[in-house]
């Protein structure tokens, strides 16, 4: 069953990682792709790649106007527009608060934050219009607690979220479901910190982080596809302002090897009774 059949979507960040893994599955059922990147050449290999269901359209997402050539090239190469996943995304500026120069703090917000909004603002007249589509934002699990990412991309990604729930209540009412889906640790270029990683960098770094992963390893792109299809799907018609984590349990706590002891071995256990009991 293609559970996409006939619809059209704009995929941002659609070159690599997450969004390349998206791509690929919501043309294997049935929907035709814009695929919305900066990067000019991977982005044209992958559409190469697919055929005639994809095309290319290098998209800066701090830059309305590339936003919405991105939303126009849906309608004007396949008719119309019943989704768009909003996912571009970096790691944003990091280090101590006194080091991170005003321009690096606006970019970082600008790409995380601005650029859901444009994505948002130029698919609404479309979607509101005909009174059905999805709208699905990247945040993560950074939005929920911190000490694993940057500030500023904890801050930024809380904002998606926020953002995701307030407008779900705006769009309801024309029949528009919006959600978020909520990563853990993927193995992407961007948990790689190198927008080019070839695969032998991403292999290495599911090696190095699995022992902290409570599943004994890391994520795959396909994964966060997985849940991103089910958001822009009918099966999921009644899910509207939700922030999907797709964590592997990070969210769930300590990873069971990293338990103190008192937890994992059996012990005696001295419990009071009362009396008769």
């Amino acid at each position: 069953m293609q559970r996409l059949a006939g619809q059209v979507a704009v995929i941002t960040g659609g070159a690599s990682g997450i969004g390349a893994a998206t791509v690929r599955k919501f043309v294997a059922e049935g929907a035709r792709v814009v695929i919305a990147d900066m990067q000019a050449e991977m982005g044209q290999a992958l559409a190469d790649e697919i055929g005639a269901a994809a095309v290319f359209q290098k998209t800066d997402v701090t830059e309305e106007a590339q936003v919405k050539a991105a939303v126009d090239a849906a309608v004007e190469t396949f008719g119309g527009l019943n989704c768009i996943f909003n996912n571009a995304g970096f790691g944003g500026a990091a280090g101590p608060i006194e080091s991170i120069t005003v321009e690096d703090y606006t970019l970082t917000m600008d790409v995380l934050v601005k650029g859901v909004f444009l994505g948002i603002k130029h698919a609404a007249p479309i979607l509101k219009a005909q009174k059905s589509g999805t709208i699905i934002n990247t945040s993560s699990v950074a939005a929920l607690y911190s000490g694993i990412s940057p500030t500023f991309y904890n801050a930024a990604k809380a904002a998606v979220m926020q953002m995701t729930k307030s407008l779900a209540l705006e769009f309801g009412y024309y029949g528009v479901r919006v959600n978020c889906v909520n990563p853990g640790f993927i193995a992407t270029p961007l948990a790689a910190g190198r927008p080019g990683a070839s695969d032998q960098t991403l292999d290495k770094m599911r090696e190095t982080m699995a022992e902290g992963e409570v599943m004994g390893r890391i994520g795959n792109p396909e994964e966060i596809a997985d849940a991103v299809l089910w958001l822009a799907s009918d099966e999921s018609s009644f899910v509207n302002g939700h922030a999907l984590v797709v964590d592997g349990g990070r969210m769930a706590g300590l990873p069971y090897q990293q338990q103190t002891s008192w937890l994992k071995k059996p012990r005696e256990i001295q419990l009071y009774r009362p009396e008769g009991r």
